[in-house]
């Protein structure tokens, strides 16, 4: 359990200096957080099976959080301005 709020607050952390460095993906802090916290749950998960217990400890919890969110934010701002066009 802890390993998922490690990966959901490194996820929201991420998916917001995410749409800071790329503004034209930013959706606001709140849609950014949502973002960066669905990805750090998924993208941690994934680090975590793809590493094979190599990176189990809570640095890896933090950077698969990190990456992920800011993946999926990166993923769910090109939607979004794809759809506004």
């Amino acid at each position: 359990m802890e390993a998922l709020i490690i990966q959901a607050v490194s996820g929201a952390i991420g998916g917001n200096l995410a749409g800071a460095a790329l503004k034209n993906l930013n959706m606001g802090v709140l849609l950014n957080s949502v973002a960066g916290i669905v990805g750090g749950g998924v993208g941690g998960n994934i680090l975590s099976a793809v590493a094979g217990g190599g990176m189990d400890g809570i640095v890896g919890q933090i950077a698969g959080g990190g990456v992920g969110g800011a993946v999926v934010l990166a993923i769910v701002g090109a939607v979004k301005n794809m759809m506004n066009k």
